[in-house]
């Protein structure tokens, strides 16, 4: 499952905030949008997206590589692109919220929301994408999800001096319940999508923030995704799923929800969406990282040893999309970013097949040791699911101005 950047006749242009290893900003850019500057503090991040775009501006015709920002975003002034910009875009730190860290939200200084408000704030531009992880929409976080939402839509509604977050909340709703607001707003949107379902081989729930400035009219939706679970079952149950990837027929195996889901299906309904993408499909051309002589000459395609299962971490299975992969807090990431084979034993995944999953280009590089790189992916956005998003809203964009 190779994957290309296809060049835009017509950009616009963007910023991309706490860009990771680039997989929101490639999406993006397949949907024409060009960053005009890329800020990320992760030396190994910014080594990834320099080499990688260099390459990618080579090979396209992109003006040039992407201006890699490599520090603080708390030092960027965005003041200059002043109502320049088409899109900013980014996924501000989400340990805080992750369902696998502490979950100190409130108080953690790993918490950037408010760097990407100031982003709007200072730039101003048509429309935003901010995504982040799962873990912010819990129940828990109920009041402080409202708080993200709301400074979003009012960026110029800065916190006071000393200003508790739920003090600086209640003023955001009585500005945002004013039938006279004057100043800078946005119309924001927001929902847990599931990767899978936009074609990307891996189940990966994020939470997109999607906004559009006032004066755009938009009319705006999230795009429901055409791909579904029953759609694969069907497909593995009665279709040529195991005859396109020449597996015996004592080697076809179904498990756990699919098994149960294939068992209520019927040949003559075949559903209308298609079907999840999954591991095997994502990674069968692959040749296995532990053959040295065949997996040599492919880049990030090395075996790392020491893959092991404890409850709750099982692996993935072949004839699913993977689960989500992790980036771990704690130096190594665990068990989740493993394959699981039929005779259930596992494997990591190399840097390259987690790459596939994430839908990046085959051609892209990325820096670091085994560990580093698997942060790097477990951190960023499926490419293909960026772009579905931004598809869209460039089509919105360009259909306001037609108005």
């Amino acid at each position: 499952m190779a994957n290309t950047c296809t060049a835009k006749l017509s950009k616009r242009k963007s910023v991309e905030l706490f860009a990771g290893a680039g997989g929101l900003g490639i999406g993006l850019a397949n949907a024409g949008f060009e960053p005009q500057l890329v800020v990320e503090h992760n030396k190994w991040c910014c080594d990834t997206l320099r080499e990688n775009h260099e390459v990618l501006a080579e090979d396209s015709s992109e003006k040039g590589p992407w201006e890699v920002v490599e520090g603080d975003i708390r030092h960027v002034d965005f003041t200059p692109f002043d109502g320049s910009l088409d899109l900013i875009s980014g996924g501000p730190p989400c340990q805080p919220f992750s369902l696998g860290g502490r979950h100190r939200a409130y108080d953690d200084a790993r918490d950037m929301f408010p760097q990407a408000v100031r982003a709007l704030r200072e730039a101003r531009p048509k429309a935003f994408v901010f995504e982040n992880v799962k873990g912010l929409m819990r129940a828990s976080f109920q009041n402080y999800f409202e708080y993200v939402q709301l400074q979003m839509e009012h960026p110029e509604m800065i916190s006071k001096p000393d200003e508790h977050w739920e003090d600086h909340l209640a003023r955001l709703e009585r500005h945002h319940t004013r039938s006279n607001r004057p100043g800078l707003h946005y119309r924001v949107v927001t929902r847990l999508l599931n990767s899978a379902n936009y074609g990307v081989p891996q189940k990966r729930e994020r939470v997109l923030f999607v906004g559009f400035r006032d004066d755009v009219d938009a009319r705006w939706s999230f795009d429901a995704g055409d791909h579904s679970m029953e759609a694969l079952v069907w497909d593995q149950t009665f279709g040529d799923y195991w005859e396109r990837h020449k597996i015996a027929k004592k080697d076809r195996r179904l498990e756990g929800r699919s098994l149960q889901l294939s068992r209520k299906l019927s040949a003559e309904h075949r559903p209308l969406s298609k079907p999840w993408q999954t591991t095997r499909d994502a990674i069968a051309d692959l040749p296995d990282p532990r053959r040295s002589k065949q997996s040599a000459s492919i880049f990030n395609h090395n075996f790392q040893d020491g893959a092991r299962t404890y409850p709750g971490h099982t692996g993935s299975y072949l004839e699913e999309p993977a689960k989500t992969l992790k980036a771990g807090v704690h130096g190594v990431p665990g068990g989740e970013n493993m394959l699981r084979r039929a005779d259930g034993t596992v494997r990591y995944f190399s840097t390259r097949e987690a790459a596939r999953l994430q839908t990046f280009p085959d051609s892209y590089k990325f820096h670091g040791a085994w560990s580093e790189c698997m942060r790097q992916l477990g951190n960023a956005v499926p490419v293909k699911l960026a772009q579905v998003v931004g598809d869209s809203v460039a089509k919105q964009l360009a259909a306001s101005e037609s108005n």
